[in-house]
C-alpha cells in the first residue's frame, strides 16, 4: 500500500496486524491512541504536502465523525481513509452487523470518494485508483477494506 503514500498513522489493532506488519518493513506506522487524532496529525501531514494514510477499522468512524467533518471535509484535505470493514465474527455479532451495514453510506454520507477494495484483484490496480484519487484528483478517500481481505485465522476479542 505504500505507493507514493505516507506517513501511516493508526491505532493499535489486531485484526490489520497484517497490514501493520507489512507497513513496518518498510515506511512504518505511527501509532496514535485515537482515530480522530491520528485523523488531525495526517490532515498536518497533507498540508506539508504528503499522502497520508490512516489506517483504522470501521467501528473508528464513529469517534472520527467531528475530525472528518470539521478538517477533512470543507477544506478537502487530500488524505486516505483505510477503513477495514469488520466481519460479523467480531467480538461482538450485532454492533459488527450494525457498523458493516452503515459503513459506506456513513463514508457517502460524509462525502468522502470511495474505493472498494476486492480481494480477488490485484492490489495494486486498486492502490493506484486510491492514490489517483488522493494525489491526483486531491479528494479525501477512503479505502474499504472487507472483512476477508485480512484474515489469517486469528479473531479480535
Amino acid at each position: 500500500m505504500s505507493a507514493e503514500f505516507g506517513p501511516f498513522y493508526g491505532t493499535p489493532c489486531a485484526v490489520m496486524s497484517p497490514l501493520y506488519g507489512a507497513l513496518e518493513a518498510g515506511p512504518g506506522v505511527f501509532t496514535v491512541a485515537r482515530e480522530d487524532n491520528a485523523i488531525g496529525i495526517a490532515v498536518g501531514a497533507a498540508l506539508t504536502g504528503h499522502c497520508p494514510v490512516v489506517l483504522m477499522q470501521n467501528h473508528g468512524l464513529g469517534p472520527s465523525l467531528g475530525a472528518i467533518a470539521a478538517l477533512v471535509m470543507p477544506y478537502r484535505v487530500p488524505l486516505l481513509l483505510a477503513v477495514h470493514v469488520r466481519g460479523e465474527a467480531g467480538g461482538h455479532p450485532a454492533e459488527a452487523a450494525l457498523l458493516s451495514r452503515i459503513t459506506r453510506p456513513l463514508l457517502d454520507g460524509l462525502g468522502l470518494a470511495v474505493v472498494e477494495f476486492d480481494p480477488a484483484r490485484p492490489a495494486d490496480e486498486q492502490v493506484e485508483r486510491a492514490r489517483d484519487a488522493v494525489r491526483d484528483q486531491r479528494t479525501p478517500t477512503a479505502l474499504l477494506i472487507p472483512p476477508t481481505a485480512l484474515e489469517t485465522g486469528e479473531r479480535e476479542g
